[in-house]
């Protein structure tokens, strides 16, 4: 049955419900028939919409075809730029990706953030790393990404780079729990146990992911009677800790 869109706005907020809702091949659909029909310039809201169903479908071909259909208007749009990065990252076009970033005469956070992220998923932690020394102003989500990189690098040097980033970050940041919870696992995976376990004590406000980052940790670091008396303290555990819970009993 034909999907009728009365105007560019709504169709944007419905690719973005769609994709919320992780049905990207309805955005994808929708966008499809919309283009078919309006042979008009489509916002860039709308394109980076389509672009994100592709990226997290790994649809290659569709996202290719997408940025050979707006290859004009890309230099201008940051937004538009680092959702293609993104997706090239996803189905592992490295290269693609790395010549997008370079051509933008513009580079905001959130493309850092999308070519860390990718090289990380294409086990290039290093290059993440690298690149994250050249951002000037690095906000919560680069740092996020960081860590997630040194916690996957598990090395003295992945260490020392995240206690000089932990403190030099404002503590306002603390208060980010996401945050928190990927500073416990890069200290945790890389062994600090100490510096780990005074940040969690020292946390007013613990999540579940704060937890499990724990639990991993000290089961990596062959201390599974301290993630079972941990699971103990937790009054919903979900899945995720559950499963941790029962490596712990493996160990």
């Amino acid at each position: 049955h034909s999907v009728t869109i009365p105007s560019d706005s709504d169709l944007g907020i419905q690719m973005k419900l769609f994709n919320d809702k992780k049905q990207f091949k309805k955005t994808l659909e929708l966008f499809d028939t919309y283009k078919e029909k309006n042979n008009q310039i489509l916002s860039g809201f709308i394109i980076t919409q389509a672009l994100k169903a592709c990226a997290q479908i790994g649809d290659l071909q569709r996202g290719s075809t997408i940025h050979y259909l707006i290859s004009s208007r890309i230099k201008d749009n940051s937004y538009i730029l680092t959702s293609l990065i993104h997706l090239y990252m996803q189905c592992g076009d490295v290269t693609r990706a790395q010549l997008l970033f370079d051509s933008a005469s513009k580079k905001i956070l959130q493309m850092y953030g999308a070519m860390m992220k990718g090289y990380i998923k294409n086990n290039m932690t290093n290059k993440a790393i690298d690149l994250f020394n050249e951002i000037k102003n690095p906000d919560e989500v680069s740092i996020i990404i960081l860590f997630n990189a040194c916690a996957q690098l598990r090395t003295n040097e992945a260490l020392s780079l995240t206690n000089k980033v932990s403190s030099q970050i404002p503590k306002s940041f603390y208060s980010n729990l996401r945050l928190l919870t990927s500073l416990l696992d890069a200290l945790m995976q890389s062994g600090d146990v100490a510096h780990a376990q005074s940040l969690f004590d020292a946390s007013t406000k613990k999540i579940l992911s704060m937890y499990g980052a724990m639990m991993k940790g000290y089961i990596k670091n062959k201390m599974a009677n301290k993630a079972i008396d941990l699971f103990n303290e937790i009054k919903n555990p979900d899945e995720i800790v559950t499963n941790l819970l029962f490596n712990a009993f493996a160990t």
